[in-house]
């Protein structure tokens, strides 16, 4: 980061998920998204306003006109008049999985990645990503032009398993109808997900957590949010645009965007000093859930930074009567930011 002294940003960044997390867990299962959303929001907003950075969200919610959340172009963070503090790319996702908080249904998280301004790919108009992540083990013998058989023996051969012994994780949408067939024919496994492919491909670098690579077009700001984390694990991602259909890709064009060029995690970051933070809302294999108790709620959160190259299993148990307390508190300090407007 630049003009400030070093630091592990990631660690002040699991503050942000946790309130994130917090606030948005009492709306599992309730099928109100927008409600879980906002709050989600609101709590990650403000937590980020306390962070020592001065911030930009390149990934966010939308443009600002469109979605008065986290909007792409919003600058956060606490930075004075002649105060050294860096200056930072932001990529945000207050509930990675909004669909299954909704249902209450497994792999929910919120999540945010920093890195140096000016070094995260902004997608522009174009929604979706075509996208081959994998662990570290596989992160050189990857190639999203290369058809789904070669790559799963690359993928099988690196990591020292049999392709049959492979699982490949892919978004259930009608889209993915010939790669899913393709994958079964090499006799690989398969594991459909209903949303949220950021866990997944983090998990995919981890150990035990049962996923080998994560296949198939997803949104294209999640890309972005994975590359960050992949950076920090030493696994890969492979993307490419993927316009629904012509009159996006027309769009894509005309603003400089190619759409057939196949990015690295080095190209959708270009910086290598990058932080990630991730707190569960509902259990998932990555991370559990937030959890109540008689004494509070526990979190389980990850901390990441590339330049170390370390990964911190974060557990946090919070008091009810002092989470209240920092609830309350929260309302009080969005009601006057609102008022200041």
């Amino acid at each position: 980061m630049s003009n400030a002294p070093d630091r592990n940003i990631g660690l002040e960044l699991v503050r942000v998920t946790e309130s994130a997390a917090l606030a948005a867990a009492p709306w599992m299962g309730r099928n109100k998204k927008i409600e879980a959303d906002k709050a989600a929001v609101d709590a990650m907003r403000l937590m980020l306003n306390t962070v020592e950075m001065d911030g930009v969200i390149v990934i966010g919610e939308g443009e600002k006109d469109e979605a008065p959340m986290l909007y792409n172009g919003e600058r956060l963070g606490n930075y004075g008049a002649g105060r050294q503090v860096p200056r930072c790319d932001l990529a945000v996702d207050p509930i990675d999985g909004t669909r299954p908080l909704a249902l209450g249904l497994p792999n929910s998280i919120a999540v945010v990645a920093l890195a140096e301004r000016g070094s995260m790919f902004f997608p522009g108009p174009i929604v979706y990503m075509d996208k081959l992540a994998v662990g570290p083990e596989a992160a050189r013998v990857i190639d999203l032009n290369a058809p789904v058989a070669a790559n799963l023996a690359n993928i099988a051969r690196a990591k020292g398993k049999a392709v049959t012994e492979l699982v490949i994780v892919v978004l259930d949408r009608p889209r993915h109808e010939q790669l899913i067939k393709d994958i079964r024919a090499t006799g690989a496994r398969l594991k459909l997900i209903t949303d949220g492919d950021v866990a997944p491909s983090i998990a995919a670098c981890l150990p035990d957590t049962g996923v080998d690579a994560v296949m198939g077009a997803g949104g294209a700001p999640e890309g972005v949010v994975t590359a960050s984390a992949l950076k920090c694990l030493g696994g890969e991602i492979h993307a490419r645009l993927y316009p629904r259909d012509e009159a996006e890709k027309k769009r894509a064009v005309e603003m400089g965007y190619d759409v057939n060029r196949v990015m690295t995690s080095a190209d959708l970051v270009k910086s290598d000093n990058v932080f990630f933070a991730g707190t569960g809302i509902t259990d998932g294999e990555l991370v559990r859930g937030v959890h109540y108790s008689a004494m509070g709620a526990t979190t389980e959160s990850l901390a990441m930074r590339s330049s170390s190259g370390t990964m911190r299993r974060i557990l946090a148990t919070h008091r009810s009567e002092k989470l209240q307390q920092i609830l309350s508190d929260q309302k009080q300090r969005l009601a006057q930011q609102a008022s200041g407007r």
